[in-house]
């Protein structure tokens, strides 16, 4: 069942948003200068209102069923530079300038992982 939530968000960009069937988007995290792909996280349109408006990453828990603010109990902060919707309107690029670790394992990335690709 989807998830309702009132939000203030800008109902322009809401139109735009492709959610799945639970109301959320798909969030790919990047550092700011390098590209760097950081995490990817969820959000639903109340996430978006409070990232857009506070410039602190805010995400939709889906095992906790609750908000976080990304660096609120770490303080591996991530402040917002941007925030890009995708041409499908089913991703958001966020933008930041990450402190400390983006993983919740403790690395800098959770894409540390390299994973080989059969030749042919």
């Amino acid at each position: 069942m989807p998830r309702v939530v009132e939000s203030a968000l800008d109902a322009g960009i809401a139109a735009r948003l492709k959610r799945t069937p639970d109301g959320l988007v798909c969030a790919v995290v990047q550092q700011r200068g390098t590209g760097e792909v950081l995490m990817v996280a969820w959000m639903d349109d109340e996430a978006l209102h409070r990232t857009l408006t506070t410039g602190r990453a805010t995400y939709w828990s889906r095992s906790r069923e609750e908000y976080w603010v990304k660096g609120a109990t770490s303080g591996n902060v991530q402040h917002v530079h941007e925030v890009r919707l995708d041409c499908d309107g089913d991703a958001l690029l966020v933008v930041v300038d990450q402190t400390g670790a983006a993983c919740h394992t403790g690395t800098r990335t959770c894409f540390d992982t390299d994973v080989l690709l059969a030749a042919g």
